[in-house]
Formats: C-alpha cells, structure tokens, sequence
C-alpha cells in the first residue's frame, strides 16, 4: 500500500518541492493529497465574509500543483480547505489518512503561517510525522 502524503499548500508547488521534503523515491511511490486552503488575502474580504475570491484562489493553487506533480510523475490530487489552515488540514485527515503531512510556506510572506505558529500547533495536534518546507 502507498505512503500517503497530504501537502498544505499557500502557493502552487511542484513535484521537486514535495520531493525536496520526503526524498524522491518516497514521494514518487506515495499517493499525495494537495489541500489548498482558502486564505483571505485581505482583511476586507474577511470582514465582508466575501470567500468566493478566496476560494478561487485555493482551487487555482490546488490545480496548478496537481498538474505540476502529474507531470512530473506523482500521484496526486487536489482540494481546497477552509481559510484556517488547521481547520483545513483535519478535514482532509477526515477522508484521507495521511501518514506524513508536508506544510509548505513561504519565507517572510504576507499570509506567513509561521508567524501565527501553525507549524507548531499542527505537530502538536496531529499524531503522524510534520515536515516543514519553505518555498520561494
């Protein structure tokens, strides 16, 4: 049975990236869950509870990611997840029994997960391995 691998993703990565994180040979023989949570990307949208850009914005970064991987020879698939990343992570883990997750974030960016201690607090709540990668 493959090793499953659930990526959080901010920005659309590629095969390399996940490969950068678990090893090639691990990630090209896993099956990979690519969630895209719906980041308010301004806090006028979050005060209008205005969602729909935001949602379209995650379902872009979870497409462009599956294609990039498929291309590059991985399997995997991809949804969107809730503007919480930690929300968003345990309803993908509802449906998709991760054995490892991958948080891939971007150095000293806006929506910077970092900053608001989410790598810390996912290691914390969930009981599998956390690998943490900075892109850009």
């Amino acid at each position: 049975m493959p090793r499953k691998i659930l990526a959080l993703v901010s920005e659309p990565i590629s095969a390399d990236v996940l490969k950068n994180a678990v090893g090639g040979e691990e990630a090209e023989q896993a099956e990979v869950l690519v969630v895209a949570p719906a980041l308010n990307d301004s806090k006028v949208r979050f005060w209008a509870s205005d969602p729909d850009g935001s949602i379209e914005r995650a379902q872009e970064v979870a497409d462009e990611s599956v294609e990039r991987m498929n291309e590059e020879g991985l399997d995997a698939a991809g949804d969107t997840g809730e503007s919480d990343p930690l929300l968003a992570l345990q309803d993908a883990l509802a449906t998709f029994e991760a054995d490892e997750i991958v948080l891939c974030t971007r150095p000293g960016g806006e929506l910077n997960w970092l900053e608001d201690g989410v790598v810390e607090e996912v290691r914390a709540r969930f009981e599998r391995p956390v690998r943490h990668i900075e892109i850009g």
